[in-house]
């Protein structure tokens, strides 16, 4: 495996715990996917990616189907 990506997606649809399980689970079952987070409080979802194997567009497209905006993202290099 690649160095991981790390990107912190802004979902201002993020409320509630309900919120937290539906997003989480459509990101688990994801291939490339290495850890997935969302933080209620600040409505963001924090992931950990292989590159090889996805991509921000491919987590985008998975929180949109789980019903939920991504309004932006922010990547870090690690």
């Amino acid at each position: 495996m690649s160095a991981t990506t790390h990107i912190v997606f802004n979902v201002p649809g993020i409320s509630c715990a309900h919120c937290k399980m539906a997003i989480e689970e459509a990101l688990s079952g994801l291939e490339g996917i290495v850890s997935a987070s969302v933080e209620v409080e600040t409505r963001t979802v924090d992931v950990r990616l292989d590159p090889d194997l996805a991509s921000a567009q491919i987590v985008t497209a998975a929180i949109v189907g789980a019903g939920y905006a991504v309004a932006g993202e922010h990547a870090f290099g690690d």
